[in-house]
């Protein structure tokens, strides 16, 4: 369980490195970041010893095919069918 902290406001938790350096990212700041399994995230630390994490946007290519299925095959689609599955 992470520890929570209150920095000016800000969300803070205080996790645990494990054994083999892992750590977990705790749920408040996975939702908050919108993170979810299989994401990506960029660890920058800066010189002042401050660590930067943030989730690593993805690139367009890297989301082709997530529709695929979510359509007829001719393409067309009504915006009424337009709903999220």
């Amino acid at each position: 369980m992470a520890a929570s902290v209150c920095l000016e406001g800000k969300l803070s938790k205080i996790t645990t490195v494990s054994t083999k350096g892992r750590v977990k990212i705790p749920r408040k700041v996975r939702k908050r970041l919108g993170l979810r399994p299989g994401d990506k995230v960029s660890w920058v630390l800066l010189s002042d010893g401050t660590l930067v994490v943030r989730p690593k946007t993805r690139r367009l290519s890297e989301l082709s095919g997530l529709l695929r299925g979510a359509h007829p095959r001719d393409g067309a689609l009504a915006v009424e069918d337009m709903k999220v599955r």
